[in-house]
């Protein structure tokens, strides 16, 4: 076999094999956004769901905080980034108080 088919032979295998490995998303962060609330700052008491995009995007460039929050805030970075509100929007109509 020369390399070209082993390289092949090496990306077949590759693909056929089960993505048992890949991580589920965690939906319990997703529901808490709903209701998480900015503790500080000039947004003090704002829902993280609510952040104007400049705040998180700040937060990416300086970095998010240790802990829970930054978690919170990565994650709704994230959301925002790659256009997923939809997935917020749906759970607000069911997990909203």
């Amino acid at each position: 076999m020369n390399g070209a088919n082993k390289c092949n032979a090496r990306i077949y295998s590759l693909s056929k094999s089960p993505m048992k490995d890949v991580p589920q998303p965690n939906t319990e962060i997703l529901k808490e956004l709903i209701h998480y609330r900015m503790p500080f700052g000039k947004y003090k008491d704002w829902l993280i769901i609510d952040l104007p995009v400049s705040y998180l995007e700040w937060f990416e460039r300086e970095g998010f905080p240790a802990g829970k929050l930054g978690m919170m805030l990565s994650t709704m970075y994230e959301i925002r980034l790659n256009d997923l509100m939809f997935l917020i929007d749906g759970l607000k109509k069911i997990y909203k108080r």
